[in-house]
């Protein structure tokens, strides 16, 4: 059995689809599955975004830590759920 190194990813999940079309993308750090059509495009840019803010620091996924993630995710159009923001939800539950 080979030794696998962990690489991170993005991944992206859509649960908004109606029309039955199963839909699938990977690229470069992500892997998007589901959601309407414009839903996943919605995903593959903001995905493509993503790399392409990563790239102008020149860094890869692996090489970032959340803070960083973060930061590029918001620059990327993308909603994070921080540790503060899910602690949140856990006290007004």
């Amino acid at each position: 059995m080979k030794n696998r190194i962990a690489k991170k990813m993005l991944f992206g999940l859509g649960f908004d689809n109606k029309d039955g079309h199963k839909r699938i993308t990977n690229g470069e750090n992500f892997t998007l599955f589901g959601g309407s059509k414009k839903t996943h495009e919605q995903m593959q840019e903001k995905a493509v975004k993503f790399n392409e803010h990563l790239k102008k620091k020149g860094k890869t996924l692996d090489e970032i830590g959340k803070e960083e993630f973060s930061d590029i995710a918001r620059k990327a159009g993308m909603n994070i759920l921080t540790e503060k923001d899910d602690e949140k939800e856990s006290k007004d539950s």
